[in-house]
């Protein structure tokens, strides 16, 4: 076995959406990894193995060789830099910051709409009962931002594709595959990023049952 092969821990449903993130960035940088599940109901992995591997023994983690990574924003920009070749960022050190900023958003704010459309609507067709008042805010936040974003509707939010545009689609799809109210545009960008190769590489996983 290589001793530098890159290995993926991602939850044992595929429904993290910051392990799809990571999944994504391989896939369409061509690099060849293996995917391992970790079952996260589980105390095991807090106690074993993993626990050496993964900072935050959450999902993902990437280990190349001795060397291991916790944090999908973390990896898929170590990803960039140690693999350029075919970039999942925008080039244009501005575009490049916002990018992450929408990453960073994404990941730290909006907890209800995490909360009340959890990714097993997106990817288990789950649907939740009507969102909460707090629940609404966030939608309306969240969908006020993503046109503001791609005002004018282009395809992709900085020109070409980036993993920016992967979250941000997870995150409206955690409404749209809910049926709750998404503008049309939105919809349309979302189903455009679920469409990509990458991504239904991610969407067709086989999913143990619940």
């Amino acid at each position: 076995m290589n001793p530098h092969a890159l290995r993926l821990y991602v939850d044992a449903q595929f429904t993290s959406p910051y392990a799809m993130s990571v999944f994504v960035t391989l896939h369409e940088k061509g690099l060849a990894f293996d995917t391992h599940t970790v079952d996260l109901d589980s105390a095991r992995h807090k106690a074993g193995d993993y626990a050496q591997l993964s900072l935050t023994q959450r999902v993902p983690t990437l280990v190349e060789g001795d060397f291991a990574l916790s944090e999908s924003s973390a990896i898929t920009e170590y990803l960039e830099q140690a693999y350029p070749e075919t970039p999942v960022y925008p080039s244009g050190p501005k575009q490049r910051a916002k990018a992450r900023q929408v990453q960073a958003w994404l990941r730290s704010d909006l907890l209800p709409i995490r909360q009340e459309r959890s990714t097993l609507v997106v990817f288990y067709g789950q649907r939740m009962p009507p969102l909460s008042p707090d629940g609404e805010a966030a939608a309306r936040k969240l969908i006020n931002a993503a046109q503001a974003l791609l005002a004018g509707n282009p395809k992709y939010l900085f020109g070409d594709w980036s993993i920016a545009d992967v979250d941000l689609a997870v995150m409206l799809n955690r409404l749209i595959l809910n049926g709750d109210s998404v503008p049309a545009e939105l919809v349309d960008y979302a189903r455009c990023q679920w469409q990509r190769p990458s991504v239904q590489a991610w969407v067709d996983l086989q999913r143990p049952p619940l």
